[in-house]
């Protein structure tokens, strides 16, 4: 019989921010934009925990109020300098699981379904280590060179092209011996082992870091769910008149 995966949800938070003081606790839509995650993370109902990682003991109360765990964060572990492996291998000796996703706070459009397809994922492809990507199939250049068109050729239209992944950071997952193995050994995991890269919906890309992000979250947020019509151009009428004919 096949012993059932512990999978942790690690949702990373902090009180400072250079760019937009306390945004996680910032008000989207009336409720702070930690709470979003922790809705996904729960409607997923992919884990077997799910626990808040940060370093003041505010956020002991936001998880007391949504009935989710937390751990106090290092103060060393805090800075801006500080990097994503280092976070993780402490969380991860700390929290033992099989698997842990990084599940962002500062994502505020990720669904629990979508969480739940990329675990789902994860665990079909066998992978140590996911990435969320936003597909964009546009023509990328990178330091003046093509990437996904040839410029010796009639210039291609976007459908035909390949898409190129740009990562989100929405999500990040990593099997946890592969990582404190990997990094012991390298100082390094983020992407270790066997690498996947897991292509979000639009909405989900949206990052939440400065007033500006926060502004336009906080639009298509109070839009969502509305009964959206689309108008056209008085112009057009004469046009939609023959249509219907």
């Amino acid at each position: 019989m096949t012993r059932k995966l512990n999978i942790t949800a690690m949702i990373p938070a902090k009180l400072g921010s250079t760019r937009l003081p306390m945004k996680n606790l910032a008000l989207l839509n009336g409720k702070p934009l930690i709470h979003y995650p922790i809705r996904a993370a729960k409607n997923s109902g992919a884990f077997n925990q799910i626990i808040i990682n940060a370093e003041d003991a505010i956020f002991k109360k936001v998880a007391d109020k949504y009935k989710v765990s937390f751990y106090k964060r290092p103060e060393r572990l805090v800075k801006s300098t500080t990097k994503t492996d280092t976070v993780v291998y402490d969380f991860l000796k700390k929290n033992p699981c099989d698997i842990v996703a990084w599940v962002s706070p500062i994502a505020p459009f990720q669904t629990g379904e979508e969480l739940k397809r990329i675990v789902e994922f994860f665990i079909k492809k066998k992978l140590d280590s996911l990435m969320t990507v936003k597909d964009e199939q546009v023509h990328c250049v990178y330091k003046n060179r093509s990437v996904n068109f040839n410029i010796d050729e009639i210039f291609a239209q976007t459908q035909d092209i390949s898409p190129v992944g740009a990562f989100v950071y929405t999500t990040m997952m990593w099997r946890s011996r592969t990582f404190i193995k990997t990094f012991e050994k390298k100082g390094h995991a983020l992407l270790s082992g066997k690498v996947g890269y897991f292509p979000v919906v639009k909405l989900s890309s949206v990052i939440v870091k400065k007033k500006e992000d926060l502004m336009l979250a906080d639009s298509i947020m109070k839009s969502i769910g509305k009964d959206y019509k689309i108008k056209y151009d008085s112009l057009t009428n004469k046009i939609r008149r023959g249509n219907k004919r």
